[in-house]
């Protein structure tokens, strides 16, 4: 797998997104999400900037093993209602190498501690060409925007 570039050298000898004469460049962005803070929003924010469509990508109930899991559907309506993407879905049950095929992404912005799960991830995203770009760490994790907590009490 190529090595993650840092975002302001991403763009360095190529020619910016642009929404007229070609294909949209899809930007993919993907995480557990059982807390939405705003370093999220920031990561997700600096995604959008490497391409003309961000796609979001919730990890799957069963690899969402974290404490205070939340379900995917829960996920799913809080950050559809922050409209912070183009689109979002649950990533495939079998892993994020079929989720990476089935989207297609031009780009994949991982957040500051983010890796591949897996070394077949790592090969699909090398086959097709995939540029991985690696977001730098945001300031806000500690400014709760959506939670199992704040839905309950809200």
């Amino acid at each position: 797998m190529r090595k993650p570039v840092r975002a302001r050298r991403f763009w360095r000898g190529r020619a910016a997104p642009s929404r007229t004469g070609r294909r949209p460049v899809r930007v993919l962005a993907a995480g557990c999400f059982n807390r939405v803070h705003r370093a999220h929003l920031s990561m997700l924010k600096m995604a959008r900037s490497y391409g003309d469509e961000l796609v979001v990508v919730l990890a799957h109930d069963s690899h969402n093993r974290k404490a205070g899991a939340v379900s995917g559907r829960t996920r799913l309506a809080w950050l559809e209602s922050l409209a912070v993407a183009d689109s979002i879905l649950l990533g495939a049950p079998h892993g994020f190498a079929q989720t990476v095929r089935e989207v297609r992404p031009d780009v994949i912005a991982l957040g500051h501690d983010q890796h591949f799960p897996d070394q077949e991830t790592a090969a699909v995203v090398s086959a097709l060409g995939i540029a991985v770009v690696r977001i730098p760490w945001c300031v806000g994790r500690e400014h709760t925007v959506l939670s199992h907590e704040a839905a309950s009490h809200g």
